[in-house]
This record gives structure tokens, C-alpha cells and sequence, in this order.
């Protein structure tokens, strides 16, 4: 059954981790597109690529304008410059057309002949620098021609120089410069186009280019200009003919336009920078060349023109200028686009790294979430696990423990009674055993928690002694407890994990000690800084007293007398704390006032051994779960190794931290604080069960005396002493006590006269048995006037030829056996002084059978288990209280029985029982009770008022699964307590007195 649960809860774990997978599991934008990462680097690319292109061919197309715009500027200086200077040209030519006029028709006779406008022409060339030479033509007409030949003796020629034909009007060169001498007596009008220029030039009156040509002699392209030369002035606006009547002849000047660009072009700077062409564009289709080359090689992809104004309105010129070499590769661009382009590339790539980077922790992101809830499914399927193994281990446990406490009742030979308890020894170690395997997963899952309650921290202790009692004796080793007066006597905490913090120690102490002593000590934690400076103190005053020498060796004044691990736990220490005791007990209130001021207090709790010590190479490990010394450690001594690591987590829930000194073959000292809150004197008087030590009061005012050798010793049983209200003096020998008690017993004063002696055995065994017995005779002598006191013996092991010298020496038979406890000393002195003989133990103890015996008896209490054993162990164990018990083997029985109305106090419910569980089980029942009660509170009758939520059967978890989820099922579903299987009489105790009162039982 409990594996097909088990195998249940597995299959809804791996259907819920699913679920949580799914669910989840979300995906960022980035995540979603992961494919398309390495062709958005790619598109990235391209991208970068076609904007590295777009600034280069931007950056580019601002060199060329940039480019074109100086070749602009640069051509239309050139085109400025060369119009200035053929303007000036013109205007020299127009002035000797106008010198011509002037001194050839208007004087008479003339002034100008050959000779002088050579002579002058010459002298005024450099006003003409773009001028090859100017002449003269004279206007002659048909019928002058054969007198103007006679009068210069030659003959009018064409421009071949052939006698010029007949025609209606002639041009012949009269006057030329040196230059043009060549000229003479050739007719400008034999030439069709000189023609032209000649009857425009004199009918607009303007100077008229002609088309360039090859020069006579230096077979440059040029141009002729001619201007009118007038014989007679011309009214402000004259007439074309009466232009023409009044021409005499016409003014000619050569330009010589590659000489005149040449020279223009060399007077600038960066004249080898671009090409220049000038054209006469009159025929716009067929443009003539004046100056350059037309297929020179330069840049042909860049040109600018430039308009030229020569004063000729009738022709249309204009220079056109190229870069001679192509634009160069734009560096500055390309350097430029190259960077962008990496520098975008470096991006993408940063980009897709982050978007790569991004996918990688998005991925590790999911796969931790899918381990987180891996784990936390596995976490449940381990707490499932270890509830069903614990179920499935208590539940025959349960069966064990129960029939073996029932077997124990019964009568039984010495021999059954030891194999019995042997067999209960074995199964509560089990059962300790799983429940700290449970801690240990509970406080990994982090579902450990802490009661606050309030209890007695030295009956804890004084339990925790209890338990080791015997096996100190077997071993003979001193186990003894100190408790510093300042500790409050109840504290809120949780007292079962502060005893079970305790008890791992000191078992550890016992397991691993074979000599010596073990010793908790506990105090304020602010004690222990005092203690430390006092130590301090007491080492630079030179009074330090660790150990003395005897005859057998060595002795250190600690509780056995062996040496410690721990210097801060020996006399020199221990004493100052004993002392601040007795000045606490002068100034107690004052001292507890100021105590109870703070609502905190933090204990410091010792415990100190001189066992084997614990290797220097695996101190490092001792807190750690599963770990030991050595692999020999388990076979010598057992245990798991997983205490010290639960009592270490308790320690640090608590709020407090554990440490240890430990040397090798000397012994070791853990020691740990824990916080707890005081116990307000209202809180603890609401309490229902008394929680305060219940120690008889009958020794109040009763004075003794110890004789120990020992003074850590001798103040532990001072301590237990004055719990009960003992006044108690210490003596470290005879001497020292018959001093203290006066000489024969004489009465003084100061005398201290003891009603009890408690005398150590070490102290009686070492030699002064004389002056015991010296001491005895002077009690005997003057015993009219003094009792003699009680002698006690105080021993850990005593053989019985010891006792009965002992009791032949005069002590009492009963003797104090080691570990001391309040109670048993008590217990003892009660037997020694006569008192307290008829008391009933069990009747003072709370949880005792006697008490539970008054909660349960004549109760009707309902067991429901599916297990048979079980319900017969949790019947007899009731039924031994005095309790009516029925049965029930599932859900479903209990539900019919508990129908209302019925007459059962109390039901102990199973949780895990086929075809119905528990937890439904309870459910059903409170939905019926809930139901009833509300349809009996629902009528107006007295009667229903009375009854008002009367039906609420208490209903207790009775199951072997302690995992704390379990615990908190079970109150959420109705139920109101909880018993873990086995359950103890003190277990069920706390479950049943909250709903039980109990009743007075008779003593038959």
C-alpha cells in the first residue's frame, strides 16, 4: 500500500513538473528569433556596406563640385583677364583710327605719311602688346583707282597679289607698321569675308572681327579688327549712308590670340592646373578654334565655359577650360566610408555577440528554471520519500516499541525483562536514528522551526544527565552540571531542540571519553568576557594555579583533576564565577530587576571532556553532515557523524554559534550561545501546567558541609545543594573543616556547625580517614551539646567492600552516586534525614502514568488504523490509562461510527488508509458536525443556545509520517493535534491534556 502511494505521489511530482515547465517557460523577442541572428549580420552587413557607399559617393560628388567650382572660378578669371586686355587692345586701335582721322584728312595737306605712322606705330607698340601690327587701308572707288596708283607708284593687289580686278570700290593698305609691311598696296576687300567685315565695320561705325586664321609669318591663329576711319565729323546719330560717305578708309590691327592666351596664361599662377580653349562659337555648330588643341588629353568628363565679349556684337566667343589630369582618387572619402564600414561591421558584430550572449543566458536562464524545478519536485519527491520511509519504518517500529512496553507490564523473569529492554534500547536508537536523519532534510529544505515556550533550562539538563547516568558510571568518568545563578530560571525558547542540542554533545563526550570527566557548564554569554579578564588579571599578578605537581604526576585543578583542551574552563576561571555567584546572592533583587529589564538573554552553554580529542586534520570537517574523525571512528564507537551538523543548524536558528577546542589525546570543548526570551512572571502564571522546578521545599535552612579536594568539584555539588535551599560550606580537607566547625566542637560565633557532611570519596580514600575519625570522636565527646551530623558519601562508582567501610567509618548507607541531579539528591536526603517517605513520585510528575491515567480513564476513545498491529498497540496502550477503546480499520468505518449523534471524547485517526484517508475522513466529519451545529444554533429555543457548537470531536493525526508539511496538512483539514508513532506516555500526554480534564483517582 505505502509503495503504491509512494509511486502515486511520484507520478503527481512529474505531472506538476511538467505543468511548471510549460508554463514557465517564456521566450523574450530575442530568444523567439534566434534563426534569424546570422541573417540579420548578414542584412547588417549589406546595409553598412550600401551607407559606407552612399557617404563615399557623397563625399565624393562634394569633391567634384568642389572641384568644378575652381575650375568655374579659375576659367572665368582667365576669361576676365583676357577680355580686360583685348578691351584695352581695342581701345588703342580706335584711338589710332581717331590719330589717323585726325592728322591724315582733317590738315591738308596731311600730316601722316608712311614713315611717320611706322615711326609712331613702333614707338607706341607697347600699348598694344596683344597686337602683331596694325595698317591703313584707304577707301578708294572705281574711278579714283588710276590716280591713287599714279600717286603711290604702284599698283592696287589682291591678296594673292595679283593686280586686283575691276570693282566698284578698293581697300588698299597705304600706311602699316614694320611689322605688316608686307601688306602694303594689297586690297582688304579682294578677301570675301574681309569684305564683309570692312562694309560692317563702316556702316555700324564699331570695331568687326574677323574669323580666326593663320597668320602671314608666324602662322598663329588670330583675328583681324577694323575699325572706320572718318573723313569728315558724323552727327550725334548718323545714318548708315551717311556713314558710308563719309568713311575715308579703314584702321586694321592683327591679334595674335595664341601669343595673347600664352602670355595671359603665363602670368598665373597654377597655369599648368587646367586646359583652356577659346572658340568662336558664331556658327554654334561648327565652332571655330582660336587657341589649343581640341583632342588634347585632360579631363573630358569636367569642363566649364566661360562667355568672351570682344566688342564684336556680330560674333560669339567663349573659353572653354578642362582639368588637364582626371580627379584623383578622393582618399579622404574612401578612408572615410572604409571606417564607417568598420566601425558598422564592429557593431553588428557587438550586436550579434549581445543577441548570441543574450540566447546563451536566456538558454542557462531556462535550464537553471528547469532545474530549479527539477530540484524544488525533487525536493517534494524527497520530503514524500522520507515521509513514506518514515511511515513504513515507524509503522512496524510502532508495533515493536507498543508490544514490547505492553510485553514489559506484564510479569516477566530478570532474563525476559533484560531481553525485552534490550529489544526497546535497540528500537528507540532506530527511531533516533530516522528522526535525525528527518532533521537533517528538514533543515536542508529550510522547513525547520522553532517553538517559544517556555521551560526550565536545569531540569533539561538535569534530564540530559539522566540519560547518561549509567554509562558515566560503567566508565567511570565524573558527569556533572553547572548552571550560573544569573541564568533565569524559565526561559521562551524551544526547549526540545535546546535538550537535543545538549544531549548530541554530551553523547559525543561520553562515547569518546574513557577517563577524566565530562562537564556543561552554562552561564550568561556576557559573563564570559568577565571570566576572560579575570584571567587575565589574575596571569599578570602572578597567581596563576592551572595544575600542581603530586607524587603520581601531574594534576590540574579541573572537576577530575585531568588536563583540559580548554584553558578558559579551569579554576582559574571557574572560581571568579563561583565568587560572582555568592556576591549575586547578597544583591539578588537588585541583580534580577536589572536582569528582567532586558526581554532577551543569551546563554552560553559548555561542554567540556577529556575523551580522545579530535584529530588537527579533520577538525575542519567536524560540523559536517555524514562526516567523522576517521573511517575507524564508526567501527569503534558507532554513530552516523550527523549530529554535530544538526546541532550546529539548531545553534544558528537560535540566533547563536558553535565552536570547539579540541587537542589530541587531551580532550575537547564545544561550546555555543543561544538566545532566548525571559519569561515574564504573568506569562508564566497563565500556564495551565506548572513549568518550574518541583523540588521539595523541607531542606530550606538545613546547613552542610562538603570536604572535596577538588574545588570545581566541590562547587558543582554546592550548586546542587543550594537549589534546594541548603546553606553549604566547602571544605578541601579535614583539616580545613574542623577548623571551619570549631575545635571539639566547641561553640563559637563564627563556627560553622553543619546538620549535614558530604564528603567526596576521592577525599576519603586519600589518606585523612585519621582526621575523620579524629573529628567524629570530638562530635562524640561533647555530643550532649551538639547532634552529630549526617555523613554522606559522595561517589561515582563504589564497590561494596567500600560501602560497608564507609558505613563502619560512620557514614550513612545511602550514598550519592554521580551524576548529581536535584532530584535524586533530594531523593537521597530525604532517605538519610527520615522525611518525605510516603510522597508519590509519579503523582508530583505532570506527565506521569498516574496523571495520564486521570485524563483518560472512563474516556470513549475511537482508534482508526488500517494497520492491525497498530490498532492493537494503540488499544492497549489506552486501555492502560483506563480508557473505553473501539476500533476502526479504515476512513470510511470511522465516518459511520462517528455518524451523530454519538458518545466518543476523542478519535486517534490514521492519515495514510486506503480507499479513504484521513485527511478526507476529517474533513466529512467536521462538514457533518458543521452542519449539525448549524441547524441546532439555527433555532430561537434556549435549549439550542446551550448547545451552541457542541459537536467538535477531537480528532488526532495518529501516523509514523513527521514531516512538518504533514503537520500543517493536518490543521488545515480539521484535525486538532498530533501523535507521531511510536508515541510515548509524554506525548500523549501533550495531545490530550488540551482537551481532557483530569479526574481524582482513588488510591486502591
Amino acid at each position: 500500500m505505502g509503495l503504491k502511494m509512494q509511486q502515486s505521489h511520484h507520478h503527481s511530482v512529474a505531472v506538476r513538473l511538467n505543468e511548471q515547465m510549460g508554463t514557465k517557460r517564456g521566450y523574450t523577442f530575442i530568444q523567439a528569433n534566434r534563426d534569424w541572428l546570422p541573417k540579420f549580420l548578414l542584412l547588417w552587413i549589406i546595409v553598412m556596406a550600401f551607407l559606407s557607399m552612399m557617404i563615399y559617393n557623397g563625399m565624393d560628388d562634394d569633391n567634384k563640385v568642389r572641384r568644378k567650382e575652381i575650375l568655374g572660378s579659375m576659367c572665368d578669371q582667365r576669361a576676365r583677364m583676357l577680355q580686360d586686355q583685348f578691351s584695352v587692345s581695342v581701345n588703342h586701335v580706335h584711338a589710332l583710327a581717331i590719330l589717323v582721322s585726325t592728322f591724315h584728312y582733317y590738315k591738308n595737306p596731311s600730316a601722316i605719311d608712311q614713315e611717320t605712322f611706322a615711326e609712331y606705330t613702333a614707338m607706341t607698340a607697347f600699348e598694344r602688346p596683344l597686337l602683331s601690327g596694325v595698317a591703313y587701308a584707304q577707301r578708294v572707288v572705281k574711278s579714283e583707282r588710276e590716280s591713287f596708283e599714279r600717286q603711290h607708284g604702284w599698283i592696287i593687289k589682291t591678296m594673292e597679289r595679283e593686280p586686283s580686278p575691276v570693282r566698284d570700290e578698293y581697300a588698299p593698305v597705304i600706311f602699316t607698321q614694320d611689322s605688316l609691311s608686307y601688306l602694303e598696296s594689297l586690297d582688304m576687300m579682294s578677301g570675301e569675308e574681309d569684305r564683309e567685315n570692312i562694309l560692317r565695320a563702316r556702316a555700324t561705325g564699331k570695331a568687326v572681327l574677323t574669323s580666326p586664321f593663320r597668320l602671314l609669318g608666324s602662322h598663329h591663329l588670330g583675328v583681324v579688327l577694323t575699325f572706320p576711319v572718318y573723313k569728315s565729323k558724323l552727327s550725334l546719330s548718323p545714318a548708315v549712308q551717311e556713314r558710308i560717305e563719309a568713311t575715308a578708309g579703314y584702321v586694321g590691327g592683327a591679334f595674335d590670340v595664341e601669343s595673347l592666351v600664352e602670355n595671359l596664361l603665363g602670368q598665373l599662377a597654377g597655369n599648368q592646373a587646367i586646359l583652356v580653349n577659346v572658340y568662336d562659337v558664331t556658327n554654334s555648330s561648327d565652332p571655330l578654334i582660336m587657341y589649343g588643341h581640341q583632342y588634347q588629353d585632360s579631363d573630358l568628363s569636367l569642363f566649364h565655359e566661360s562667355k568672351l565679349d570682344f566688342g564684336d556684337p556680330f560674333r560669339s566667343h567663349q573659353m572653354i577650360c578642362r582639368y588637364h589630369q582626371k580627379a584623383p582618387m578622393s582618399w579622404t572619402a574612401l578612408t572615410t566610408a572604409f571606417l564607417f564600414f568598420v566601425i558598422g561591421l564592429l557593431v553588428g558584430y557587438i550586436l550579434y555577440g549581445a543577441g548570441i550572449h543574450i540566447v546563451k543566458v536566456e538558454d542557462d536562464f531556462h535550464a537553471m528554471e528547469e532545474l530549479k524545478v527539477r530540484a524544488e519536485a525533487a525536493d517534494v519527491a524527497k520530503s514524500q520519500f522520507l515521509a513514506t520511509v518514515s511511515h513504513e519504518i515507524r509503522t512496524p517500529m510502532n508495533g515493536i516499541l507498543g508490544m514490547l512496553a505492553l510485553l514489559l507490564d506484564t510479569e516477566l523473569s530478570s532474563t525476559q525483562m533484560d531481553y525485552a529492554r534490550t529489544a526497546q534500547a535497540c528500537g528507540k536508537a532506530l527511531i533516533a536514528l530516522i528522526n535525525e536523519v528527518l532533521d537533517r532534510a528538514k533543515i536542508d529544505a529550510g522547513k525547520l522551526e522553532l517553538e517559544a515556550v517556555p521551560f526550565v533550562v536545569r531540569s533539561i539538563l538535569d534530564d540530559v544527565l539522566s540519560l547518561f547516568s549509567e554509562k558515566s558510571r560503567n566508565k567511570n568518568i565524573e558527569l556533572a552540571v553547572f548552571v550560573s545563578d544569573k541564568v533565569p530560571e524559565i526561559v521562551m525558547g524551544d526547549p526540545g531542540r535546546f535538550r537535543q542540542i545538549v544531549t548530541n554533545l554530551v553523547g559525543n563526550s561520553v562515547k569518546f571519553t574513557e577517563r577524566g570527566h565530562i562537564f556543561v557548564k552554562v552561564h550568561l554569554a556576557e559573563q564570559a568576557m568577565a571570566m576572560v579578564n579575570a584571567k587575565a588579571e589574575t596571569c599578570l599578578n602572578g597567581g596563576s594555579d592551572r595544575s600542581m605537581f603530586l607524587s603520581g604526576g601531574r594534576e590540574f585543578k579541573t572537576l577530575s583533576g585531568c588536563e583540559v583542551a580548554d584553558e578558559r574552563n579551569s579554576w582559574d576561571i571557574f572560581k571568579h564565577l563561583v565568587a560572582d555567584e555568592e556576591l549575586r546572592a547578597e544583591a539578588s533583587h537588585s541583580m534580577m530587576n536589572t536582569n528582567e529589564a532586558s526581554e532577551r538573554v543569551t546563554l552560553m552553554v559548555c561542554v567540556e571532556d577529556t575523551g580522545i580529542g579530535i584529530p588537527l586534520c579533520a577538525q575542519d570537517r567536524v560540523f559536517m553532515p555524514f562526516m567523522q574523525a576517521d573511517s575507524s571512528t564508526s567501527r569503534h564507537y558507532g554513530g552516523t557523524g550527523i549530529g554535530l551538523s544538526i546541532s550546529k543548524c539548531l545553534v544558528e536558528l537560535m540566533g547563536g554559534q558553535i565552536n570547539f577546542v579540541s587537542r589530541p589525546q587531551v580532550g575537547s570543548t564545544f561550546s555555543f550561545t543561544a538566545i532566548f526570551g525571559r519569561c515574564k512572571k504573568n506569562a508564566c502564571g497563565d500556564m495551565k501546567k506548572p513549568i518550574s522546578e518541583d523540588l521539595p521545599s523541607g531542606f530550606r535552612g538545613l546547613k552542610a558541609l562538603v570536604v572535596d579536594e577538588k574545588p570545581v568539584r566541590a562547587a558543582v555539588t554546592r550548586f546542587h545543594l543550594k537549589r534546594l535551599g541548603i546553606l553549604v560550606e566547602v571544605a578541601s580537607s579535614f583539616k580545613i573543616a574542623i577548623a571551619k566547625t570549631g575545635k571539639n566542637g566547641s561553640l563559637k560565633s563564627r563556627n560553622f556547625q553543619p546538620d549535614l557532611v558530604l564528603v567526596e570519596k576521592d577525599s576519603w580514600m586519600s589518606g585523612e580517614e585519621g582526621g575523620l575519625n579524629v573529628w567524629l570522636l570530638d562530635w562524640k565527646q561533647n555530643g550532649h551539646i551538639f547532634q552529630l551530623p549526617k555523613m554522606i558519601l559522595l561517589a561515582t562508582q563504589i564497590e561494596k567492600g567500600e560501602l560497608d567501610k564507609a558505613k563502619a567509618a560512620g557514614f550513612a548507607d545511602t550514598v550519592i552516586m554521580k551524576p548529581m541531579r536535584a532530584s535524586m539528591v533530594a531523593a537521597c536526603l530525604q532517605q538519610v534525614l527520615g522525611i518525605g517517605k510516603k510522597r508519590q513520585q509519579e503523582k508530583d510528575m505532570p506527565n506521569g502514568s498516574s496523571f495520564l491515567q486521570s485524563l483518560l480513564c472512563g474516556k470513549k476513545i475511537l482508534v482508526v488504523d488500517d494497520n492491525l498491529v497498530n490498532r492493537r498497540v494503540a488499544e492497549g496502550a489506552l486501555k492502560k490509562f483506563g480508557a473505553d477503546v473501539e476500533c476502526a480499520e479504515s476512513g470510511k468505518a470511522a465516518l459511520a461510527l462517528l455518524q451523530l449523534p454519538h458518545n466518543f471524547d476523542a478519535c486517534f485517526m490514521d492519515i495514510q488508509m486506503p480507499e479513504m484517508d484521513g485527511f478526507e475522513a476529517t474533513q466529512r466529519i467536521r462538514l457533518m458536525e458543521s452542519k449539525a451545529n448549524e441547524q441546532m444554533n439555527g433555532g430561537a429555543t434556549d435549549e439550542g443556545a446551550i448547545r451552541k457548537g457542541e459537536w467538535h470531536v477531537p480528532i488526532l493525526a495518529m501516523t509514523a509520517d513527521v514531516i512538518h508539511a504533514t503537520y500543517d496538512k493536518c490543521l488545515k483539514c480539521g484535525m486538532d493535534g498530533y501523535v507521531s508513532k511510536p508515541f510515548e506516555e509524554q506525548n500523549l500526554y501533550q495531545a490530550v491534556a488540551k482537551f481532557f480534564k483530569s479526574n481524582p483517582i482513588s488510591d486502591s
